[in-house]
């Protein structure tokens, strides 16, 4: 691949969502069903009091991941998919789902969760980059960063192994790994902010 990757426009997401509801399947497949409890399992122990969710999609992981903190904020670059995220979440008044386009855009409040799941590997790795020093400033003291991609041969900007190594590279000396968990098609890395 070539240095002068891009990350994918919202323009991509967006005829994804007008061609199909749920490109991903994230409401019926059980690769998901599975992923999101193993990711859900990885917070056990950990309260979470702000949590910061890129990528959210059509909120499914979102709904679940709510009755684990006490605010939200899920983000992601897909109005189509923002509009079933709110009706996913619909009653969860702690949640707020937002339209945004992470790295140039970024929430100006602190979290001690940030959630990254199969959403890196659509950014140019300069942009990830410019994510995880943006993720460093929100995190919280003792915050949490959860990784979680998959690891199949895909053809976006950065392979699934690639892309979180570009985040680790990124945040090395900020924050120390706390699980590693490698899955027959997906990884899941959870980092805890040195203090």
């Amino acid at each position: 691949m070539s240095a002068d990757r891009q990350s994918l426009n919202p323009a991509y997401f967006e005829a994804l969502y007008a061609n199909d509801p749920d490109p991903w399947r994230f409401a019926t497949s059980d690769y998901e069903r599975r992923k999101y409890a193993a990711t859900l399992a990885a917070l056990n122990g950990h309260e979470i009091h702000a949590a910061f969710e890129v990528g959210c999609s059509i909120g499914i992981f979102t709904r679940q991941l709510a009755l684990r903190c006490h605010s939200l904020l899920a983000v992601d670059v897909a109005e189509q998919a923002l509009e079933q995220a709110r009706r996913n979440c619909q009653g969860s008044n702690h949640v707020r789902i937002e339209r945004m386009q992470i790295p140039a855009q970024w929430p100006a409040e602190k979290f001690d969760l940030i959630v990254f799941s199969e959403v890196l590997y659509y950014l140019s790795p300069d942009d990830i980059r410019r994510a995880a020093a943006r993720s460093l400033v929100s995190l919280s003291p003792n915050g949490l960063i959860l990784l979680v991609h998959w690891t199949g041969q895909i053809d976006y900007p950065c392979q699934g192994n690639e892309a979180v190594d570009h985040y680790l590279a990124a945040c090395d000396a900020e924050l120390s790994l706390l699980l590693q968990r490698q899955e027959p098609d997906y990884r899941l890395d959870l980092l805890l902010r040195k203090n």
